[in-house]
């Protein structure tokens, strides 16, 4: 290996062992250089059976070839190809230019491998066994592709820029010392990120990522019970959709697809807190199936979050909360066994423009959705729901959660102001019914008209009063306002005086109740 020209003309370096010299053609030839033995057990790279030196190459020859590697042969492309090989030592590449297509299928890495700030055009390593990936401000041009790997000390993403696809799907990933399974705040990804079926043990950090297309954790399990948050993404932006679904296992259908009848299902998990506040989703935020196993002070929380659609289809936590405050949502699917019980869910400022339940939610159902929002009184939820209900053209539905906001308000009052609404309940509905008003006043001048048809009622001054007709006694004590000619000519004692005096104060009430739920419909309108 000192002697450099002879390297760059190709030639082999003295010191190499056979399977680094077999290696080294391989590069140059561009072809797969697999030293698998054709056992499965044998070549597992996560298994236990170990690997001699017949298939175990020096980390620092792989990075010469990487970084300073012999011309390619004639008509051919240089490019490293290993399969079933077992890399000793660090490979390590940091602030490194590689030019060569790199690609390392069911390898094994004895130490970490250390590629901070290094630039590959593509970069694949499928089905490894890694120790840890450190890769802080990786630049790839094309792909950086992990799926099925193992990595026992986590991976290090920090302000990595992938260039097309980042791929960890089946990856299984377990904490570093920071409790941490993958660190990849500010990364930026060009098209996709897939971790479809991923295994995480630790906290996923996502913060201040950007996704060029979709961010696929389909069938995902993310494992963190022990501290608070699982997956924490705050300021995440995807520019079409998250999903955080089901995925077939064993399917080869692609990404998304319906998995064929028959295949099994496995749903996206969480074992610990989901964070996404003031994350950005160019389509849809999807939960559909999603299953949480949350501790009494953890949440699912989406604060602030943009969205055209929230698919909030997964299933009820038992405990811990889901926090939607400030969110803004133009459509929200929902099913009503989505949802957490009172106290568990927080809704103060969520903004939605579509209501799309998916399957039956009756209303008294969401009104139970609204009341468990706000553990205290809070009309905004009511008066969302209500205007959303409006603007499909349910005013009837309307109608009814704003009755229901009125009568939540009125445990909220002091014992006169209560007795009021009661009143106002009883009476009109508070302004939402006001064809009930119309009935009470039937039926108290009915009874009125009937009693009064039996009462002594000489006039005040003989030849002056009326012809006594009941009946227009009765209306005329009955309408505050409206004078009918009745009233002022008669004098009544004893029993009729309260009769009256009663029907008197039951119309000013019905008077005052239509008044006030009148200026309350045309507040509204």
């Amino acid at each position: 290996m000192t002697d450099e020209a002879g390297t760059r003309d190709g030639d082999l370096p003295d010191d190499l062992t056979a399977a680094e010299a077999g290696m080294w053609q391989a590069f140059r030839n561009g072809s797969v250089y697999d030293l698998s033995s054709g056992d499965m057990l044998v070549d597992d790279p996560h298994g236990g059976h170990p690997w001699g030196p017949e298939r175990t190459v020096r980390a620092r020859i792989v990075c010469w070839l990487l970084l300073d590697g012999p011309p390619a042969l004639a008509g051919r492309v240089a490019s490293l190809k290993l399969s079933g090989v077992q890399i000793s030592g660090t490979l390590e590449l940091a602030g490194g230019d590689v030019v060569p297509y790199v690609e390392m299928r069911g390898c094994r890495f004895e130490r970490d491998v250390l590629l901070p700030e290094a630039r590959f055009t593509t970069l694949r390593m499928v089905d490894c066994s890694v120790p840890r990936l450190e890769a802080a401000r990786i630049h790839t041009e094309g792909d950086l592709h992990l799926p099925r790997c193992r990595f026992h000390n986590g991976v290090r993403l920090t302000d990595a820029h992938i260039g097309t696809d980042l791929l960890l799907n089946q990856a299984i990933v377990h904490r570093d010392r920071s409790g941490r399974s993958i660190a990849a705040d500010g990364m930026t990804v060009g098209q996709d990120l897939q971790a479809e079926l991923l295994e995480s043990h630790g906290e996923l950090s996502l913060r201040s990522a950007k996704v060029g297309v979709s961010l696929s954790l389909r069938g995902a399990r993310l494992v963190n019970p022990s501290t608070r948050l699982a997956l924490n993404a705050p300021q995440l932006t995807v520019e079409r959709s998250m999903y955080l679904t089901p995925a077939g296992i064993g399917s080869p259908l692609l990404s998304g697809a319906t998995p064929a009848h028959g295949t099994r299902i496995q749903r996206f998990s969480c074992e610990g807190g989901l964070r996404l506040d003031d994350g950005r989703f160019g389509d849809a935020l999807d939960f559909e199936r999603a299953r949480f196993a949350l501790a009494d002070d953890q949440e699912v929380s989406l604060r602030r979050i943009q969205t055209p659609e929230l698919r909030f289809l997964g299933e009820r936590p038992a405990r811990g909360r889901v926090v939607l405050s400030g969110a803004r949502v133009v459509n929200l699917m929902d099913r009503t066994d989505s949802w957490p019980g009172p106290g568990r869910l927080h809704m103060g400022g969520f903004s939605y423009e579509n209501l799309v339940p998916r399957g039956p939610f009756p209303l008294d159902e969401r009104l139970a959705w609204v009341t468990a929002a706000t553990a205290e009184y809070n009309p905004e939820p009511y008066e969302r729901l209500a205007a959303v209900l409006r603007s499909g053209g349910e005013d009837e539905d309307a109608r009814e959660v704003l009755l229901a906001k009125q009568r939540r308000r009125r445990e909220t009052l002091p014992p006169a102001a209560k007795l009021w609404g009661y009143a106002q309940d009883w009476t009109v509905a508070y302004g939402y019914r006001p064809g009930r008003a119309l009935v009470w006043m039937a039926v108290l001048w009915a009874a009125g008209s009937l009693a009064f048809a039996h009462a002594h009622h000489p006039p005040i001054k003989s030849g002056e009063a009326p012809y006594w007709n009941p009946a227009l006694f009765a209306l005329d004590l009955l309408l505050p306002v409206i004078d009918l000619g009745q009233v002022g000519f008669w004098q009544l004692s004893g029993g009729w005086q309260w009769l009256a005096a009663t029907m008197i104060l039951l119309g000013w009430v019905l008077a005052t109740t239509v008044a006030a739920g009148a200026s309350r419909l045309l507040r509204r309108s």
